[in-house]
């Protein structure tokens, strides 16, 4: 199975516990994943994000076809980190970390996806032909939203 990482990083012109407030909360996800995905929640649970926590998704990435996706948190360390893993969905792995650290003018947010497809040879050409750049489509208008909401202000 062949492993593919996505890495990005952001500075947000907020507070590590502003940043930390809005990031893990679930129902954020939403405002910063492109309309095109078709993305909504349809499972959780109004908790505060704790370790074991599911999470549960309609999602449309592709063609408009609709897959369930949940993901459990599965580490949490309160304004510096939480991780979400796919327990059921499109990728064969799914392993997001979200780090957040303080600096003078705000916070750095770094974004790690070790992620993979089924399917071996066609996954890798799907990823090729359109997985990789819908991903990076994605992240785009994550740091257009991101900006937008803490650093045009």
């Amino acid at each position: 199975m062949k492993i593919y990482k996505k890495e990005t990083v952001q500075h947000i012109n907020a507070s590590i516990e502003d940043c930390w407030a809005f990031f893990s909360s679930p129902r954020n996800l939403q405002k910063i994943t492109p309309k095109t995905m078709g993305f909504t929640i349809t499972d959780f649970d109004n908790k505060s994000m704790y370790a074991g926590q599911i999470i549960q998704y309609k999602v449309s990435p592709l063609l408009g076809l609709k897959f369930a996706w949940m993901t459990e948190i599965t580490f949490v360390k309160e304004n510096s980190y939480f991780i979400d893993e796919q327990r059921f969905g499109p990728y064969a792995l799914w392993h997001h970390k979200h780090f957040f650290e303080a600096t003078e003018k705000g916070t750095n947010m770094t974004d790690v996806v070790h992620y993979a497809l089924p399917l071996g040879f066609i996954g890798r050409m799907l990823h090729a032909l359109v997985v990789k750049n819908k991903l990076k489509e994605i992240f785009e208008y994550r740091v257009l939203k991101i900006d937008e909401i803490f650093n045009s202000k």
